[in-house]
């Protein structure tokens, strides 16, 4: 699936709410919508400046709903969703955050610790509303990108 817009993204987000992952024995059961808010959260403490980043954590478990008990393939599953909307940099970083990829750039490893931090925190997210204008950002940037290629 190949998202087409920011509405189209927002509904997907929030069709995480309720929605459950059981990523190990270590963590338990987690909201898939409150861990992708607070793995963004927690990176733009951490990031500011890195909008990609940032959305790079709030979408990155979105291939677990878009194909579920394919836990494996979720990453890529996310990343094919996400690239045509919000580019290349985001699409690359949902990628890449499963371990199993094997790539360790140091946007990786920042990404990887605030998904690892986001399974057992306790702190309040925020509200996915507050997301819209940066991913909308984003997608315009990337749809301009896109027209110069």
């Amino acid at each position: 699936m190949e998202l087409r817009s920011v509405e189209e993204l927002m509904d997907l987000l929030y069709a995480c709410r309720g929605a459950f992952d059981a990523p190990g024995l270590r963590s338990g059961r987690v909201d898939l919508h409150q861990h992708a808010l607070r793995t963004a959260a927690l990176l733009r403490r951490s990031r500011p400046a890195d909008k990609e980043l940032q959305v790079a954590g709030l979408v990155h478990a979105i291939g677990l709903l878009l194909r579920p008990g394919e836990r494996a393939a979720h990453a890529d599953c996310a990343a094919d969703a996400v690239r045509s909307l919000l580019g290349e940099r985001v699409a690359g970083l949902v990628r890449g955050h499963a371990p199993a990829t094997g790539l360790a750039d140091d946007d990786l490893l920042r990404l990887r610790q605030a998904v690892e931090e986001a399974l057992i925190a306790g702190f309040d997210g925020g509200v996915l509303e507050d997301w819209r204008t940066v991913l909308e950002l984003l997608a315009a940037r990337n749809s301009r990108l896109g027209a110069v290629d």
